[in-house]
């Protein structure tokens, strides 16, 4: 029997630990552990684990930068310490920070032949503006002050980024909301942000026209890209710059090592914090599901809490849900699964689940 351990992070515990301790419940089969995380801190974890480095993490500013580096790939993400204000469209907010945390890494190594970026811990809103002048990029306008200080813009020089990522392999992780998102127009950040947090119509149409003046002197071959309007257009200056966009788990199942633990695969296994209707356990969850409906095998999950229904998972593809712990209600939160909790709750499913 093969068994496809795929989790994301569950209460306290790394997907790689996590997973390390699923795996106990199946001691007779051929298992395998494929650290996999959407995008954030347990992506840059996840990442870490598979490359076997460790993630090196420190506090610049308001900032958490996190490196970390095997070889010629490289690995970079920028996550913010202070609470964010999800009240506003932030239009001074720049990308500039992880843009010279990209610029840091780079020349700290030396020889990036792969480069991986987390995206998703920018809380800008001026595509990919910042993080592109970090890298070199010139205009005729300040590129740090934010969507704002986009006005009266002509003039966008790529040509030093592009020579420094030259013959580098430019990958940017986001999360699955993320990945198909658009930049401009009314399924665009701006539309969606001024909508869910009640901005002004004047001042929206002000904004989204501002971006889209921007990408189309910067990189009007990338403006209608799906994906160029993730984490706040950063996406935008990925594809602008060449690169390509990804999810946590697709990134995860592209190693050659995850490409064989899938061939032949009689048994997937995931995890998460929470699986509730709301989230459905996140993309680590639905990219395993997706796996397992590919090789016409069973997905089941487990969970520090399950709030949702056997009708619900099967049509996303789990075939069971399996709690450590009675959900906390009304406001469940994922606790802090303990490794003996975790354990005995594997090797309790392994029983039901093996041939």
């Amino acid at each position: 029997m093969r068994v496809l351990v795929a989790t994301d992070t569950i209460g306290s515990l790394s997907s790689a630990r996590a997973g390390a301790l699923l795996a106990t419940g199946w001691p007779e089969a051929d298992v395998t552990v494929v650290p996999s995380g959407e995008a954030g801190a347990g992506f840059l974890e996840a990442a870490a684990d598979q490359l076997g480095v460790e993630l090196s993490s420190a506090v610049s500013g308001d900032r958490v930068v996190s490196v970390a580096e095997l070889g010629a790939t490289v690995l970079v993400g920028v996550e913010s310490a202070a609470s964010s204000d999800d009240h506003e469209i932030p239009y001074a907010a720049s990308s500039s920070d992880l843009g010279a945390a990209v610029r840091h890494a780079l020349h700290r190594s030396g020889r990036t032949q792969r480069l991986v970026v987390d995206l998703s811990g920018s809380g800008a809103h001026d595509g990919g503006a910042g993080f592109l002048l970090e890298l070199g990029a010139e205009a005729d306008v300040a590129l740090d002050r934010g969507v704002k200080g986009l006005a009266g813009l002509t003039r966008v020089d790529l040509s030093r980024p592009r020579a420094l990522l030259a013959g580098v392999e430019l990958t940017g992780v986001v999360g699955s909301d993320q990945i198909s998102l658009p930049l401009l127009g009314l399924r665009g950040i701006t539309s969606r942000r001024a909508q869910a947090v009640g901005a002004d119509p004047a001042l929206l149409l002000e904004t989204d026209a501002r971006l889209a003046h921007w990408a189309a002197v910067a990189a009007p071959g990338q403006t209608d890209v799906p994906g160029a309007g993730a984490c706040g257009g950063v996406g935008f200056a990925v594809l602008a710059l060449g690169g390509r966009l990804v999810t946590g788990p697709q990134l995860a199942f592209t190693s050659e090592a995850a490409q064989r633990a899938v061939q032949g695969t009689d048994l997937v296994v995931t995890g998460c914090s929470v699986f509730d209707f709301a989230r459905r356990g996140g993309g680590v969850v639905a990219h395993a599901a997706q796996i397992a409906t590919m090789r016409l095998a069973p997905c089941i999950a487990v969970a520090a809490e399950v709030l949702i229904g056997g009708r619900e998972m099967r049509t996303m593809g789990i075939e069971s849900a399996y709690p450590v712990r009675e959900p906390s209600l009304p406001s469940p939160r994922g606790g802090d699964v303990s490794a003996a909790e975790l354990m005995a709750t594997a090797r309790r499913i392994g029983r039901s689940w093996r041939w």
